[in-house]
């Protein structure tokens, strides 16, 4: 290695004396620091994980099944929301995928195996969905699950080597951190900046033959990834750490402290119902309204995907220090209002003041997500200090899960509401009574603000003998059951919003 490779990244960029230059040149020192400090396979592995197999696709899978579902299988919005909660069950099941990657090595290595097998099940799903002919509801919904749990697969265990790495090099913590950021928001940012000129190019069944490309990569990730082997596996413990890592969760969730702000959590969730399925045959259907094209349905999301993160830096930049309880008060407030800028679509009194339907539909995206973002925020974080120490990914993995319990319930709930309304791929007159009921229910988990705690995000909230590890708990500590990454949770509710 040179001299010049051998300085740290301040000292590299100190060398360079033209300012545009050295802010071109620090991501390229920074990542090329991350790949001396860790093995290479691991640097590609994040981008190749959090960029392509979860950002990329989830933007390209969100348009694409959207339309599969409306021009390939008929549905009507209703069926369509329910089935979309549906695709998201595998997720729901998240600590399982944690426990087998952490007890359960396969042939001597705990990550490698998983990879592999997520990227196979991930291709075979879409290049069935893509060459599928008049392929049944029940197929198509298998195949979409199985696309979906070889995503929460391979999520799981891109987490466990990220926490592995940050347990070894604490120091570059954020440093992963912002790795895994920057990968999947680039990612899902082109995903769905493209989804909707590719569905228009070759058809959502062909964007599904595409998504069998970065499932393919994941299978390249787990052939590449530099892994210790493990000698004499003793698989007889399997079981008993199976049951320890149970009976220590729902040791935690008995106590007050813990499962309050989890009812809460689910039941904010679940008053959010999801009519996002009405709303998008209105956009492309409905006579009358927008017939918004493909290349704008993806644009739009697009935008959405930017108002998400504008979001996170407004709570991390001004709200990451106030209490849960007035963050939550004023997003919760503020996300049940931005419901009702749907109305001024439906009501078509945009046209009657010049404003086209498009930057409504744009402004609408950018303002609800952002908001919608901010009220997650703190419920992310309150998530993260919920968690016993021992077992903190483990835990953290299933708070996640009864987030998704509360999505997919808002989303069937959602379903049954536009059924309930007659909203049909031809009838949208009572759409706009769905969007008022969803505003109204947004606003309701306000009063049972009581169940999250009052104090602000820097004090503990547990009680002090489940933040300190005993003794005999090190058995499972050296397990490392992993902390998910912050941001993973982040953008997989990007799909379930």
């Amino acid at each position: 290695m040179s001299e010049e490779d051998e300085l740290p990244l301040e000292g590299q960029l100190r060398k360079e004396k033209n300012k545009m230059l050295v802010l071109i040149l620090k991501p390229y020192y920074w990542f090329r620091m991350l790949c001396d400090k860790f093995h290479w396979s691991f640097v590609s592995g994040v981008v190749i994980i959090y960029g392509i197999n979860q950002g990329l696709s989830t933007g390209l899978s969100k348009i694409s099944t959207q339309y599969y579902m409306k021009d390939e299988q008929k549905l009507q919005p209703s069926e369509a929301q329910i089935y979309s909660g549906i695709i998201q069950l595998p997720w729901i099941v998240k600590p399982l995928w944690g426990l087998l990657t952490d007890t359960l090595p396969i042939r001597g290595y705990k990550r490698r195996p998983y990879f592999i097998l997520a990227g196979f099940l991930g291709a075979f799903a879409m290049l069935s969905l893509s060459f599928g002919h008049n392929l049944q509801l029940a197929s198509a919904l298998l195949c979409l699950m199985g696309g979906s749990a070889a995503q929460a697969v391979a999520d799981v265990t891109i987490d466990a080597c990220v926490t592995e790495n940050s347990i070894s090099h604490p120091s570059l913590a954020s440093d992963m951190q912002s790795l895994c950021g920057v990968s999947s928001s680039v990612g899902q940012l082109i995903g769905y900046t493209i989804s909707g000129f590719l569905v228009h190019l070759i058809g959502s069944k062909g964007v599904f033959g595409v998504l069998s490309i970065p499932a393919a990569l994941v299978i390249l990730v787990g052939m590449m990834l530099h892994e210790p082997f493990i000698h004499n596996v003793a698989y007889r413990q399997v079981g008993q750490k199976f049951l320890d890592a149970c009976k220590a969760m729902w040791m935690a969730l008995k106590c007050e402290n813990v499962w309050r702000p989890c009812l809460y959590m689910y039941i904010s969730l679940a008053l959010s119902l999801h009519i996002h399925e009405g709303m998008f045959y209105w956009y492309t259907d409905a006579k009358g309204g927008p017939l918004f094209s493909k290349e704008i349905v993806g644009t739009i999301s697009s935008v959405g995907a930017v108002g998400y993160l504008l979001g996170v830096l407004l709570y991390q930049n001004a709200f990451r220090n106030h209490p849960f309880r007035f963050v939550l008060f004023w997003s919760q407030l503020l996300y049940g209002a931005s419901g009702l800028l749907d109305l001024i679509l439906i009501s078509r009194v945009n046209l009657q003041f010049g404003i086209p339907d498009y930057v409504v539909a744009v402004c609408d995206a950018a303002i609800s997500h952002m908001i919608g973002r901010l009220r997650w925020m703190p419920l992310l974080v309150l998530s993260s200090k919920l968690c016993p120490s021992g077992i903190e990914g483990t835990f953290f993995a299933l708070l996640m899960s009864i987030d998704h319990v509360g999505s997919l319930t808002a989303s069937w709930a959602g379903g049954l509401l536009l059924h309930t309304l007659n909203v049909t791929r031809t009838q949208f007159d009572n759409l706009w009574i769905a969007v008022v009921i969803r505003s109204i229910s947004r606003v309701l988990p306000i009063s049972i603000l009581f169940l999250v705690p009052s104090s602000d995000p820097t004090a503990s909230i547990l009680p002090t003998e489940m933040l300190n590890r005993k003794k005999g708990d090190d058995n499972l500590g050296t397990q490392k059951l992993e902390m998910t990454p912050l941001v993973t949770n982040i953008d997989q509710h990007l799909v379930d919003s």
